[in-house]
């Protein structure tokens, strides 16, 4: 957080006259004995391995066993729908979010499944934007509590998302799917789809621990998503790793390939009031001076590798209109999200080197203002601080406020300033991450 002062046709699948489509206001029951059946079910999800809050590691084998089983005792509603599958290492949530916005404007409905959430947990699962509602949620999970029992081995907490995500988008018969990887892409449980586009946003050295050690290998993971018969996207273009996945695609046998700077570009990415302008570039089509209402240039990036996974789908260019006003009504939160003014505040999830190089360039070319600069910083386990903290040293900002993350992994306030005054930076210790904002604001406004 920082502070400021001063070709195919669209398969379209049959509903039934039963379904469910609501996804709009909760409406949870209230079961005989007078709980909350959502809140309860929810408790139940909890229970479950949660590997957000506790780091995965390699003791265990990978496995897409679990999820698998889940999916046969349901029927396998993930083969009800078209898939998008989206993965990388920066990128995903935005571009997932532009795909399903373009997917929408074409008149289709839309499942998106997406990790993390931002404040409850059914953000992580929607249709044409709107997250499941709590009766939905709890009839999903519900379905799934019948059918632990009968599984070899429990599932984790992602898994059983992942299979809730599914089951309700098959009920709701959404005309296509876009599931974003929650890590990695080979043994992720979003994994068991057969998708029509794979996409990849860019792939750089997170979950080294899990996936690595090196970056090739993290690729090699990510490449795992690719399957037979399948249009790839390929947003990535540093030669090494794009040689991966062109690897991988033809070893699948793939329709075809797509690569960032060969079929498809953004040719043009200049800051605009309130977000960018940029000219993007496919094989059949240039849209010209499109308005992003998103910060940074990355988004350029990501609207790019969006435009042409919708391309690649339908198998033919869009309507310029189409796409000028799908991305103009994109909305990221906690993605350069301006939250407060006077002083300036914005939010934003960076959490890896490669994400806080996005976040640096983005303050340093969309928000220069008058007056100081602070960041309030909390990390995780797992990522390198000095290298953090070194992107955003780069263009001029050693002011920070640590505060601990809200997670078992998150590292120390006071060590996070440790290291940070090592690097040279005048830090300040928050209390929580509240209190670091309000002391944050307080010094930039002084």
């Amino acid at each position: 957080m920082s502070a400021e002062s001063g070709g195919k046709e669209t398969r379209a699948l049959p509903r039934s006259h039963g379904a469910d489509r609501s996804h709009g206001a909760d409406r949870s029951a209230v079961e005989p004995d007078g709980t909350n059946r959502y809140e309860r079910l929810c408790a139940w999800l909890d229970v479950h391995t949660n590997y957000e809050t506790v780091a995965p590691t390699r003791l265990a084998p990978p496995t897409l066993d679990r999820i698998a089983e889940l999916c046969r005792l349901m029927g396998n509603p993930e083969r009800a729908y078209p898939v998008i599958h989206v993965t990388g290492t920066n990128g995903k949530g935005s571009t997932v979010r532009m795909i399903s916005d373009l997917l929408t404007t074409q008149g289709l409905t839309v499942g998106t499944y997406t990790s993390p959430n931002v404040s409850r947990v059914n953000e992580r699962i929607a249709c044409d934007g709107r997250p499941i509602d709590d009766d939905g949620f709890a009839e999903a999970l519900g379905a799934l509590a019948e059918l632990e029992p009968l599984m070899a081995s429990r599932p984790s907490r992602f898994e059983l998302l992942t299979a809730a995500a599914f089951r309700w988008f098959a009920d709701v018969a959404v005309d296509v799917a876009v599931l974003e990887v929650g890590l990695g892409g080979r043994w992720d449980a979003t994994n068991v789809v057969q998708p029509e586009v794979c996409v990849v946003t860019n792939v750089s050295d997170d979950h080294i621990d899990v996936l690595g050690p090196t970056v090739a290998d993290i690729a090699a993971e990510k490449a795992g998503i690719i399957k037979p018969g399948c249009r790839v996207v390929i947003g990535e273009t540093d030669p090494e790793l794009v040689s991966v996945f062109l690897q991988a695609a033809d070893a699948a046998g793939v329709v075809e390939v797509w690569q960032r700077g060969v079929e498809f570009a953004c040719d043009v990415n200049v800051v605009a009031v309130g977000g960018r302008l940029v000219t993007l570039r496919t094989p059949g089509m240039r849209y010209q001076e499109i308005f992003l209402p998103l910060h940074g240039a990355h988004q350029g990036d990501n609207a790019a590798v969006a435009v042409a996974a919708v391309e690649a789908f339908f198998g033919r260019p869009l309507a310029a209109g189409t796409v000028e006003t799908a991305l103009a009504a994109v909305r990221m939160p906690a993605r350069m999200e301006v939250v407060g003014h006077g002083p300036l505040v914005i939010l934003d999830g960076a959490h890896n080197r490669a994400g806080m190089h996005a976040l640096a360039r983005t303050l340093h070319d969309d928000f220069r203002v008058a007056g100081s600069t602070a960041v309030v910083v909390g990390l995780l386990r797992g990522r390198d601080p000095r290298a953090m903290l070194a992107e955003l040293a780069a263009v001029g900002i050693r002011h920070a406020v640590t505060c601990t993350a809200p997670s078992p992994r998150a590292v120390p306030a006071a060590e996070l300033a440790a290291t940070a005054r090592t690097a040279g930076w005048q830090v300040t210790v928050g209390d929580s991450p509240a209190q670091a904002l309000a002391v944050a604001r307080q010094q930039v406004a002084a």
